[in-house]
């Protein structure tokens, strides 16, 4: 019975030793491949992308960063405000780290707020293609550079671009044309570039366009109004010292925010007519 129990050791210690073995010939049989199979390696790279998933692919990360900082900031990026209302200027005031616009506002105790962007939509719309030139100009060029690198003759027109808000959508529209040709291939030719990302500021800056219609009217607004009907859009509003009110707007599905800022009715410090 010893040398039976002792067989059977050996014959387990055995298997376990062959597929160690096999395990290791698995690896290294794989690295090698990996190692002295360059094909293998680069088959996904040796083929150039579509150009115009060439440029959604670089642009999309530029175009929702700025729709972001946009959407903190109240519709602008650039450094134009000052604090405080001026006749050149638009108002802004900081506040968690964010420089907020005033979409209406008043520096007087007492007075109704005055609207300072009427055309907040288009505004914004500007401020994103203002911002991008660099971007899509950079892309545009860099892909001629990459296209050329992998055999092909490129003829590029670099044209203008808009940038539009559409619902639940942001299109950058390029009027940039393509030819690319490559040996005695037919020439492949594109008339224009679109750069779309998934983004709700459209409806979000619709309603914010509401809010100041009331609160230039009626010098306040009430957030659970604007909730009873648009059942998809979380509106906050926070109440500063100074009579300021920071509106926040979000998406409850795509988390999508925009906020800005109204100064409208305000009483003076200590005034109470309760």
């Amino acid at each position: 019975m010893k040398e039976v129990s002792s067989f059977r050791t050996k014959n387990q210690k055995g298997q376990v030793t062959i597929f160690v073995i096999l395990a290791l010939v698995i690896v290294v049989a794989g690295v090698l491949i990996y190692l002295f199979s360059p094909n293998i390696q680069t088959t996904s790279k040796s083929v150039p992308e579509n150009p115009k998933s060439y440029m959604q692919n670089a642009l999309e990360t530029p175009l929702q960063e700025k729709a972001t900082e946009i959407g903190k900031n109240g519709g602008s990026l650039s450094s134009e405000s000052t604090p405080g209302a001026s006749e050149i200027n638009y108002p802004y005031i900081n506040y968690n780290g964010s420089k907020i616009e005033y979409l209406c506002y008043t520096n007087e105790y007492y007075k109704k707020c005055t609207v300072q962007r009427v055309l907040l939509v288009q505004h914004i719309e500007n401020e994103l293609k203002t911002n991008l030139k660099s971007e899509v100009s950079k892309y545009f060029s860099q892909m001629v550079s990459d296209y050329k690198s992998k055999g092909y003759d490129v003829q590029m027109n670099e044209g203008d671009y808009d940038v539009n808000l559409l619902p639940n959508k942001i299109l950058l529209h390029s009027n940039t044309s393509m030819v690319l040709t490559k040996g005695s291939e037919a020439p492949t030719k594109y008339s224009s570039f679109d750069i779309v990302i998934d983004n709700n500021l459209y409806e979000l800056v619709s309603i914010a366009r509401v809010i100041v219609n009331w609160e230039k009217t009626y010098g306040d607004s009430d957030p659970t109004f604007f909730m009873g009907f648009y059942h998809n859009i979380k509106v906050e509003k926070k109440l500063l010292s100074d009579g300021t009110k920071i509106y926040t707007l979000t998406d409850r599905t795509t988390k999508d925010k925009f906020q800005f800022a109204s100064r409208s009715v305000v009483w003076p410090e200590g005034v109470n007519f309760s």
